[in-house]
């Protein structure tokens, strides 16, 4: 036996020389370089490729089957003369004996100036696409001997092929482009300078890998620099992927930032599982200038319709300078708004829909709960619940236009100089000129096109929201919009101890927004109201209104211009500031009882009981019939026109009075038994914001009065001379008298 094993050793140690030598001899006498075209007709008979070698050919045998390649390209056989791929070099080295066992045991394999060109035609078709397939003319007339050798050859059942152990003791890439054209679309994205390395890539082992590249895209421009850092393992028994400890870390720059640059960043641990149709990102942190989140995200059913589940957390950052710093621009809006942004939320979605869960939102002094989901992206489809605690959302709204803020200047000087002249003249100059300047902005005021698109609908509640300056407690918002139409169907609240409720629509369908509206306030403070929007109130008072206004528009002028529709209001325990009524009424009595008033004006106001009276629009323009006041003492009736478009006024105003029913009256303010029944005119015509102090004394009316006054008289005297004379010709003369 023991010679047997030492011949047997002597027999293996010779094979194992003649093979080495073998390998010496092909490897030394035998020179590939005088193949290259053999070699470029296998690639075209096998693999269905055009090569082209156009370097030197380098290559070992044993115990490494060695390649070097030197300035080779690939084409496929449809477009041979266009090369999809060329390299500058490419070496590796496989061990022989490992491959009868389908092991590949490589050696370090090292790529040099790899240039991939990729592209799609106008017909959408790729050129990867006929990579190792025969041109339809070859294929076609080689047919029927191809269908004649498939009929002859026998059929036999194969086993699975085993898969492939691959070991390999590294990877290097250097100075490697790729490039993507679309002709269809114009666009071009390229990968370059791509530097690729990894440690031992072997199955079920963590691999080192590192690639740095530049990206870049043509629509827009754009420009990426790229660092990717982390352990790849694959375990293909288990179909289980993973990149642990990934680091993903670079610089974009490009035309939609105008000049600026954005240094973004990502981590974490990512998995894909093919067997469970599973694939999950956790331990996520992103980063994006002053942008940072945390967060994880699981993907269940790949091979059908993904679902996406997870959480975000995106700490307090400032909004409005992370949006600079991208180069963009937010709407103007007070200065410090978005400085304070943080948001945490449960995340679920679909490729086509994106559900934010359990939202708690912070928005600088501001706090939201609720749900925001986008339903379908196509369509924009948003649908928002959100709950606040506290929200100004007029800090969040355009300012005011300079030519609106000018104009609003200068009515407000020439209100002030039309007051002070009113108030100098103590109800004895002449009425103010009527109003002739606009009031209204004429800058687009709705956004057409983009609410066209909008797919909304939207349920917010707040404990106290701040609107055009208005403190609104215990606010409800409801509104939808769809293909162009925008419906308000809630906006109510408590508004200084009164209620108000709001509903309407908005139709931007057509080339002039529609808007229709329908409001209802309950003892809501007037002079508060003004006060808000920056005016003198005229009068004070708990008001009750009920409106049913329609407009069309672009603008605050055309809206109002178009303004149509009807009201009723009633103001309960109010005053009418700055406007003694009762002084101005002594002083027409004192007038028709042709005395001086002796005594000095007792205060400036008048406080009235009620006020009410409906609203007749047409075009901008109020017409008020039926105005009532009840005041102690008096009653007021009136009727006039309030012009929305200039806000400006022009009432005739009739009161009823007692005159002056102090213990000690002013005799001259003493209403005699022949002023019962008889009102007092009074004529109110100016800017709407004076009020009463636009008031004077009506002296056409005056003297209408004065002459019922005197015919009164006159009446009483022909009655105690008539009764002395015949009752026939008495009634007569009375009857003539009458007319």
């Amino acid at each position: 036996m023991k010679a047997f094993g030492k011949i047997l050793g002597l027999v293996l140690l010779g094979l194992l020389l003649v093979i080495v030598a073998l390998g010496f001899a092909l490897t030394h006498f035998f020179d590939p370089n005088d193949y290259k075209e053999e070699i470029r007709q296998i690639a075209r008979d096998k693999a269905h490729i055009e090569l082209t070698l156009n370097g030197d050919i380098g290559w070992s045998l044993f115990p490494w089957l060695g390649l070097e390649l030197h300035e080779a390209s690939v084409a496929t056989l449809a477009n041979p003369t266009a090369p999809f791929a060329d390299l500058q070099m490419l070496g590796l080295s496989v061990r022989v004996l490992p491959l009868l066992r389908r092991e590949v045991q490589m050696s370090d394999v090292r790529v040099e100036g790899l240039n991939l060109r990729l592209s799609r035609d106008k017909d959408g078709h790729g050129n990867w696409e006929d990579i190792g397939k025969v041109p339809t003319a070859v294929a076609s007339s080689d047919q029927p001997a191809s269908t004649q050798a498939s009929t002859q050859a026998p059929v036999t059942s194969e086993k699975p092929a085993q898969p492939l152990r691959l070991d390999i003791d590294s990877l290097t890439v250097n100075n490697a482009r790729v490039e993507y054209t679309d002709e269809r679309t114009g666009q071009q994205f390229s990968a370059e300078s791509i530097q690729l390395s990894t440690g031992p890539i072997h199955d079920s082992t963590d691999i080192q890998v590192k690639l740095t590249a530049f990206l870049s895209s043509s629509q827009p421009a754009l420009r990426v620099r790229s660092e990717l850092n982390g352990e790849l393992r694959f375990e293909r028994a288990l179909q289980r992927y993973s990149f642990e400890d990934m680091k993903l870390t670079g610089e974009l720059t490009g035309e939609p930032l105008h000049g600026k640059t954005v240094a973004f960043g990502a981590q974490g641990q990512l998995l894909l599982d093919k067997a469970a149709n599973v694939a999950e990102w956790t331990g996520i942190k992103l980063s994006a200038n002053q942008l940072r989140a945390l967060g994880e995200l699981k993907v269940n059913s790949l091979d059908t319709t993904p679902q996406i589940s997870g959480g975000l957390s995106i700490a307090p950052f400032d909004l409005a300078k992370f949006v600079d710093s991208i180069g963009q621009k937010l709407p103007a809006m007070a200065e410090g708004s978005l400085g304070k942004v943080e948001l945490a939320s449960r995340l679920a979605g679909t490729p086509t829909s994106v559900v934010l869960d359990n939202l708690n939102l912070k928005l600088d002094d501001s706090t939201f709960t609720g749900r925001i989901a986008v339903e379908d992206f196509a369509k924009q489809s948003l649908r928002v619940q959100l709950k606040g605690d506290t929200f100004n959302a007029d800090r969040y709204l355009p300012p005011t236009s300079a030519e609106a803020n000018s104009a609003a200047v200068a009515r407000q000087a020439e209100v002030s100089s039309t007051e002070a002249d009113a108030m100098a003249g103590a109800g004895s100059t002449p009425l103010p000129n009527a109003p002739t300047k606009g009031a209204w902005s004429s800058d687009k005021l709705i956004p057409t096109e983009r609410l066209g698109k909008l797919d909304i609908d939207a349920d917010l509640t707040f404990g106290q929201l701040t609107l055009d300056k208005l403190p609104i407690h215990n606010a409800a918002l409801q509104a939808s919009g769809q293909g162009g139409l925008l419906t308000l169907k809630n906006l109510s609240g408590e508004l200084y101890n009164g209620t108000f409720n709001t509903k309407g629509t908005l139709d931007v369908r057509q080339p002039v927004p529609v808007l229709n509206m329908q409001t209802q306030i309950s003892r809501v403070p007037a002079e508060k109201l003004l006060e808000s929007q920056g005016k003198n109130p005229p009068v004070k008072g708990l008001i009750t209104l009920n409106s049913n206004l329609s407009a069309s528009g672009n603008s605050q002028k055309a809206l109002i211009d178009s303004l149509n529709g009807n009201a009723n209001f009633v103001i309960n325990d109010g005053v009418l500031l700055n406007a003694n009524l009762e002084q101005q009424l002594c002083r027409g009595i004192a007038i028709l009882n042709r005395k001086t008033l002796s005594g000095e004006p007792r205060g400036k106001d008048t406080p009235f009981q009620e006020l009410k009276g409906s609203l007749t629009l047409h075009n901008g323009v109020a017409s008020n019939p039926d105005l009532k006041v009840r005041v102690p003492g008096m009653s007021i009736n009136g009727n006039g026109d309030v012009d929305l478009r200039v806000l400006g006024m022009d009432y005739r105003v009739g009161i009823i009075v007692e005159g002056d029913t102090r213990d000690m009256p002013d005799p001259a303010c003493q209403v005699g038994s022949s002023f019962q029944g008889i009102q007092v005119p009074l004529r109110c015509r100016g800017p709407l914001e004076l009020g009463a102090k636009a008031c004077r004394l009506d002296k056409d009316g005056l003297s209408q009065v004065a002459i019922k006054a005197a015919g009164s008289k006159l009446s009483e005297k022909l009655e105690e001379k008539l009764d002395k004379v015949n009752p026939q010709l008495k009634d007569a003369l009375k009857g003539l008298f009458k007319r």
